[in-house]
């Protein structure tokens, strides 16, 4: 009998998976260009052929993906090719979305390639850094195609990080694996079931949140935009101002319920629908909670310590600040680096936190630092007894030594990165606030930075185009917990 050779991981029968399954990403994101096209059209602007010719490049590619890859998904994904799927979905899908906005008639967009991938990276990973200006008179569709990009990101990232990232074990993520995840080594869970309730609350939220803005004043198209944003903890708004723009209390405290909805983990949401209320006592939305809260007390004395707000205003703008940072989404309603050198340094610090893990947000993650803060309180009662036995537990459960090892490689990964971004950065004679703000802000898609140029109310268009494309990279890196993209740089892995 011939025994046949093992498929090699570059091969294109052991890519076909990976392709088929891009086909299909790429054939609902022609559909989805469709609707800003629609809305374009009823307004009369001439953007809609870009959208119209864009779905059609998008469709015909992703059908012929489908057509030359066609095959049986039912035994699910190797190892290899999970890693290699997730990575190439969400950058060939940032490069397609890319293509209306290249076309655009917009000034900001017109032509460039660079701002129109930068514009779309930005987007899919919900980051919000924008190279736009003069969004207040953009057409619509491109300001719908931006928050419906935010919007796709946010629940393509929390399928991401419930399906794919826990089988990988990637960042400790596999402290995460769902009761219907498939244990063998096909690395494509079972997880429909679950995946359709967290689509249907994750729309639900974004309905209601759109509802809420409306009655708070926005315009219907506003609202719609803002929602999409708000719910993906995303920031892309419709005005240069942001959420500023309106001057509304409402709208602020609007924005930060449901920037923290979207900050929590939606799997506690299904549990808590199915009547499950232990879900209620989940240790990262609590440490969540309460460190937003301890942040926002901080900076309310701050600033009306400081003479700088009313007690009530201070409360108010230090709470929609502090959340927009830790949850990632990145709106603005005041410039807040002209509070002063001690909230420059907390804002600094939030850039890193993030919120909970199976959430749409960024950053390291809340369950990360529960991890760190655990591993170091052992260590520490380890040298005052050193024949003491102290337990490192989680949600009242031991700590694998692969989390705890998994956790600390990516702090060690996530940090090295952080620096050598920020080195890259100032080669391209850019300052160093700016450099540093601008490499955490996009490794933790937060979107603004710090400084008169990436500020709350600056934009990342002054930069250097090598620069944008640096940050792209960056925003991929921190969107995909850093090790699903860079194991692809080892040779080891293409060896098979």
């Amino acid at each position: 009998m011939r025994v046949q050779p093992p498929v090699r991981t570059w091969s294109p029968a052991y890519l076909r998976p990976v392709f088929y399954l891009i086909g299909g990403m790429l054939a609902v994101l022609a559909i989805a260009m469709l609707v800003p096209a629609a809305v374009d059209a009823s307004a009369g602007h001439p953007d809609w052929h870009g959208f119209v010719l864009s779905a059609a490049v998008t469709l015909v590619c992703g059908g012929l993906l489908l057509a030359a890859a066609r095959c049986d998904l039912s035994d699910g994904l190797t190892l290899r090719q999970a890693f290699m799927l997730t990575p190439m979905a969400w950058l060939v899908i940032a490069l397609f979305s890319a293509l209306p906005l290249y076309l655009s008639d917009h000034a900001a967009l017109r032509g460039s390639v660079t701002d129109a991938v930068f514009e779309a990276m930005s987007g899919l990973t919900t980051t919000g850094a924008t190279v736009i200006t003069g969004l207040d008179q953009a057409p619509p569709g491109i300001l719908l195609w931006r928050a419906l990009l935010q919007w796709m990101g946010g629940i393509g990232i929390i399928a991401v990080a419930i399906a794919i990232l826990p089988t990988l074990g990637v960042g400790g993520m596999q402290l995460f694996r769902t009761e219907s995840s498939d244990r063998s080594e096909k690395v494509l869970p079972r997880v429909r079931e679950i995946a359709a309730a967290i689509g249907a609350i994750y729309l639900g939220l974004t309905v209601a949140c759109a509802l809420a803005y409306w009655l708070a004043g926005m315009a219907p198209f506003d609202a719609v935009a803002h929602a999409l944003s708000t719910v993906a903890t995303g920031g892309y708004s419709t005005s240069d101002a942001s959420l500023g723009h309106w001057q509304s209390a409402a709208v602020e405290w609007i924005a930060v319920a449901f920037m923290i909805l979207g900050a929590l983990p939606f799997v506690a949401y299904v549990g808590l629908v199915r009547g499950n209320r232990r879900v209620l006592r989940n240790s990262q939305a609590v440490t969540f909670l309460l460190f937003c809260a301890a942040m926002s007390v901080l900076l309310a004395a701050w600033l009306a310590l400081s003479g700088r707000y009313g007690i009530a205003d201070a409360i108010r703008h230090a709470v929609f600040n502090v959340v927009s940072i830790v949850t990632t989404a990145g709106f603005a309603t005041v410039d807040y680096t002209l509070w002063g050198n001690m909230a420059v340094g907390i804002f600094f610090g939030l850039l890193f936190v993030g919120g909970c893990t199976g959430s749409t947000t960024g950053g390291i993650k809340i369950f990360r630092f529960e991890v760190m803060a655990r591993v170091l309180r052992s260590y520490f009662l380890q040298l005052l007894y050193p024949r003491g036995v102290f337990p490192r537990t989680y949600g009242g459960k031991q700590l694998p030594d692969e989390v705890v090892a998994s956790v600390v490689a990516f702090f060690t990964v996530y940090f090295l990165c952080y620096g050598g971004l920020t080195i890259a950065l100032m080669a391209f004679d850019l300052d160093f606030l700016t450099s540093a703000s601008a490499a955490v802000a996009s490794l933790s898609n937060v979107g603004p930075g710090l400084g008169p140029a990436i500020g709350p109310h600056g934009n990342f268009a002054s930069l250097p185009d090598a620069a944008k494309w640096l940050l792209c990279f960056a925003m991929l890196l921190g969107r995909l917990e850093l090790f699903a993209v860079l194991v692809l740089f080892m040779p080891s892995f293409w060896r098979g």
